[in-house]
């Protein structure tokens, strides 16, 4: 029976917990430590039998992990901590900021070819597997356009951005679709649509006693990357509000390709991929953890560097084996 892959979690918030019931229906891994910044014995796990160690001990742990999954926030985590522990580890991450993936994929490349290991950054759902279907539908109707509407739902990346802010306790933040845009694009239209004609941003935060509001608001609606560009709307509730009316994580979303094939163009296509998600941080997680797969089997075969979800071979995500995917898939 071949070995199983050895994989840490760093991080334990809503993604880290992702990953570690993702790991249980995943056969061929084995969750082998959890690495948090807080105080390991403030832990409380799902996996008791498993490790904690502190962050700083990760790099003593670092022949005894396959894969570490880091689950920290694209604002401030991400950027620092993808390429230092590129350093030592095998590593997938979620980052999810579009605008900075080129350099986050530079500064990863750089760590991980000096250690000879693979660091797979932004794997998840976008970006991730509404990327590879918009590089799918590009390469199959060259002529044509994409289009990506998110929500109605929760994005982690936004709300742990607005959770950063000074005087910030908890936050939720709603990407919604405008659905008038996503009518036209489903209709063959091919509109020239803006950020903020396509979506609109509702905040929900509970601040702390004494914080300044509008400058809070202020703060979130000029947020370069996350909330500039768009219609967003600010709420302010309390604590039991929060609990009570968002507690969950959903979200989804839509990547349509309209385009045209034939002599003349006249021959007009649209292909759609779909999500609707329950939980948004534990579909995440179980997109980490196969690629989490696949970044084990390139770097044995001796690759290594920064990757996207688009180098990787899809056979490379599957626990089934060639044969069986070849009989059962295709």
């Amino acid at each position: 029976m071949a070995e199983k892959i050895r994989v840490g979690i760093m991080g334990y918030g809503n993604l880290g917990k992702g990953v570690e019931l993702a790991l249980r229906q995943n056969t061929d891994m084995e969750l082998a430590a959890f690495f948090t910044r807080r105080a390991p014995d403030s832990l409380k796990t799902l996996s008791p039998d498993v490790p904690i160690y502190s962050a700083s001990d990760a790099i003593k742990l670092k022949d005894a992990i396959d894969v570490l999954i880091i689950c920290g926030g694209s604002a401030t985590d991400l950027p620092l901590l993808s390429p230092e522990y590129a350093r030592y580890f095998n590593i997938v991450d979620s980052f999810d900021t579009h605008a900075r993936i080129p350099e986050h994929f530079e500064n990863c490349d750089k760590s991980a070819r000096e250690s000879k290991k693979i660091a797979l950054i932004s794997a998840g759902w976008d970006p991730g597997m509404f990327s590879i279907m918009r590089l799918y539908g590009g390469a199959v109707l060259p002529d044509g356009k994409d289009y990506t509407f998110w929500g109605k739902g929760v994005s982690q990346g936004h709300s742990d951005a607005i959770r950063r802010i000074d005087g910030v306790l908890d936050a939720k933040q709603y990407t919604i679709p405008v659905e008038s845009a996503l009518e036209r694009v489903r209709g063959g239209e091919n509109p020239l649509l803006s950020a903020r004609e396509k979506h609109t941003r509702e905040c929900f935060v509970v601040a702390a006693e004494g914080a300044d509001r509008e400058k809070i608001e202020k703060e979130i609606v000029t947020m370069p990357n996350y909330f500039a560009d768009y219609d967003t709307t600010v709420h302010f509730i309390s604590k039991e509000e929060m609990e009570r009316n968002h507690s969950g994580i959903p979200h989804g979303g839509f990547v349509i390709r309209s385009g045209v094939t034939g002599a003349d163009g006249e021959t007009s296509h649209t292909v759609e991929y779909s999500l609707k998600l329950g939980s948004n941080p534990e579909f995440t997680a179980s997109v980490l953890v196969c690629f989490a797969r696949a970044v084990y089997r390139l770097n044995k075969e001796g690759i290594c560097g920064a990757k996207t979800v688009f180098d990787i071979p899809p056979a490379y995500l599957s626990s089934k084996s060639p044969e069986q995917l070849r009989k059962e898939l295709l």
